[in-house]
């Protein structure tokens, strides 16, 4: 073995260590958190504004914040660094983004061009301090195979993966319908990418069925979830989601991270999320190590 060999196996080790999903067995160690999503129409009416998300986390004892970029104002550092800096004084975590993307791109300008734009919101995620970006998988075109799609998915993400490694960012793929309708697909391209910087983003009220036996299948390579208040079960019909039930399933998995809500239900979320924030505080403590 080269030296040369051995300083990039070295620098290689450490983020093995660190970004691999944890092995069930270990403690759970979970934590709170708001994804801005739950604020869509405030934010886009600028009735609301990213640093009131800071506030409502410290009125509501919240560990940290997944920032839906859409409606950023700027991606400029005089956006981001006083944000990032008042997170910070008021000790809460912006430790996650989340941005729109669509990987299954038929022609190789596309997927160059998905891969610049996950590169920008790598350096956008590395300088608010986010250690993880969601990102999606996107919709199979029309008379392509979903297995071929899952090529392209696969490429975009092996070479995204090693720009965001080398800032320390993790990239969730999320369950969120197209190429990454069912878990067996989902599980599949995060084995063939075979990155420390590549996991997944559950959003647990996005499979269409069967809902608790694809989250178990996604588990084991869960690296940040979303938590809404309903989910689809057997038939396929939408149920209360179990938010006890998800939360075991996530200590027994071994799980070490943020459980963020994303409030979905049309009821203001200003008022109807502090309740819903509590339980999801009580049950982080309650499963947590």
């Amino acid at each position: 073995m080269t030296r040369r060999s051995l300083i990039q196996l070295a620098a290689t080790a450490p983020a093995l260590a660190v970004a691999a999903p944890p092995a069930a067995g270990k403690k759970a160690r979970l934590r709170s958190a708001i994804c801005a999503y739950s604020y869509r129409d405030a934010l886009a009416k600028k009735t609301l504004s990213y640093p009131d998300l800071v506030r409502i986390a410290v009125d509501n004892q919240i560990d940290g914040l997944d920032l839906t970029v859409y409606w950023f104002p700027s991606t400029e550092d005089s956006f981001l660094l006083p944000l990032k800096a008042l997170a910070y004084r008021n000790g809460v975590e912006i430790y996650s983004i989340s941005v729109r993307s669509d990987m299954c791109r038929p022609t190789p300008e596309q997927r160059d061009k998905e891969l610049a734009d996950v590169h920008k919101w790598v350096d956008v995620a590395a300088k608010l301090g986010a250690g993880h970006i969601r990102v999606f998988g996107g919709i199979v075109p029309k008379g392509e195979t979903e297995d071929h799609a899952a090529e392209w998915v696969v490429e975009v993400l092996k070479k995204a993966s090693q720009y965001a490694g080398s800032k320390g960012v993790i990239l969730g793929l999320e369950n969120h319908g197209g190429i990454t309708a069912k878990a067996d697909r989902i599980v599949q391209i995060v084995k063939a990418v075979d990155s420390p910087w590549v996991g997944v983003n559950l959003d647990t009220g996005n499979f269409e069925r069967d809902a608790y036996q694809q989250i178990a299948t996604i588990m084991p390579y869960t690296v940040n979830v979303q938590f809404k208040t309903e989910i689809r079960v057997e038939n396929g019909r939408n149920e209360p989601s179990d938010w006890d039930r998800l939360t075991r399933m996530l200590a027994d998995s071994g799980y070490r991270g943020y459980m963020a809500l994303e409030y979905e239900a049309k009821s203001d979320p200003i008022t109807a999320m502090p309740p819903l924030l509590k339980k999801l505080n009580d049950l982080a403590k309650k499963y947590s190590a």
